[in-house]
């Protein structure tokens, strides 16, 4: 509570989201985590007691980070543990219908407490290209974005698509509902925010041998863009697509919650950080977020992957870095954790006190 009342006393508006890949232990060992029905009524205790302990503090909400990934690491995602031989399909997606009606009913919860609350979606976003124009290659996009915008189809527009149940007969999936669940789930969020770092690239020849192993949703080399150390494909246009498709989809406002670049930082010989690389890396997306918004495309806002250095998510590497601040702390656990701003922290003071018109 103090944290926020410092963010209000300082003209800073709280983004909260309720779960980021921290489903407590203690469910995932007693419960089986989201494969267990009673984490909906423990996720909406949860939710309860936050928007009740908050309330005047904290107007934005979102329920779950990249709630797609729990399709592509499954543990991380939403604390999934298989047991052998069981259908890890039919697992994966009866969790992500416990956690849909989970958020539906946090939706309906935050807007009872307070009517002014917005309540938003998260998805790891990124749109497909098909690699060739043979259909069988634009077919594959097609159901890769699919698979990936399926969560946000249920929460943007209050029901399963239809191509849901076409899949889950592939899959040899059956969901179990409870009555009043497809009630429920008409609760739908007040906009939609997402993460984009790269876009992906998809064929019908995707395989382990071809595809990308340093991305949690796997995508093929897209020849025609550059690349970072990682792999992952450098779109600025990707971006403004991305986010043309899902504001033609769900007509709500969107909110770019994540945004930047992996990267190694190295100081130089007079103690600095020059991450040029970093501030050309967000300009070009900024601008292209920009140019979206000159599309017609209601934006809340724009916020970057990180702060200050951490360690990556999706390979577990401090070398990884993503911060405007460098964090003295080496893949081997080695450091000072001394903290030292990068160029690029300077940079991003400037955009945000000139709410991206300065971008120079």
């Amino acid at each position: 509570r103090s944290l926020f009342e410092e963010c209000k006393k300082h003209g800073i508006e709280p983004l909260v989201t309720l779960c980021h890949f921290d489903v407590p232990m203690h469910l995932v060992m007693k419960y089986g985590s989201w494969r267990n029905r009673k984490m909906v009524d423990f996720f909406s205790h949860y939710a309860r007691t936050c928007f009740e302990a908050f309330d005047g503090l904290v107007k934005y909400w979102l329920t779950f980070n990249e709630i797609n990934i729990m399709l592509h690491s499954p543990y991380s995602g939403a604390g999934l543990v298989f047991e052998e031989g069981e259908n890890q399909e039919q697992v994966k997606y009866q969790a992500a219908h416990h956690e849909l009606v989970a958020s539906a009913l946090a939706t309906k919860i935050a807007h009872e407490i307070n009517p002014q609350n917005q309540v938003g979606c998260m998805l790891a976003g990124g749109n497909f290209y098909p690699y060739s124009c043979k259909p069988e290659d634009v077919w594959m996009a097609l159901e890769k974005d699919r698979e990936n915008l399926f969560f946000i189809d249920v929460q943007a527009r209050g029901a399963y698509p239809v191509w849901a149940a076409r899949v889950f007969r592939e899959k040899g999936v059956t969901i179990a509902k409870q009555p009043g669940d497809d009630e429920i789930l008409k609760n739908t969020v007040d906009f939609v925010s997402f993460s984009y770092y790269a876009s992906r690239c998809a064929s019908a020849e995707m395989n382990a041998s071809n595809t990308n192993a340093a991305n949690i949703v796997k995508s093929l080399k897209n020849p025609h863009i550059p690349a970072s150390e990682w792999g992952w494909g450098i779109d600025p246009l990707g971006l403004r697509i991305t986010m043309n498709m899902m504001y033609d989809r769900y007509q709500k406002p969107l909110f770019l919650v994540e945004n930047g670049l992996g990267a190694r930082d190295e100081i130089d010989a007079n103690g600095d950080i020059n991450d040029d690389y970093r501030i050309s890396y967000l300009r070009e997306h900024i601008r292209a977020m920009r140019d979206a918004i000159g599309d017609g495309i209601p934006v809340l806002g724009y916020t970057s992957w990180g702060c200050i250095d951490l360690v990556s998510a999706s390979t577990g590497e401090m070398s990884k870095r993503y911060g405007f601040v460098y964090v003295d702390r080496d893949d081997a656990g080695n450091g000072t954790l001394a903290r030292k701003r990068k160029k690029s922290f300077f940079w991003y003071q400037k955009v945000i006190a000139s709410n991206g018109a300065d971008l120079d």
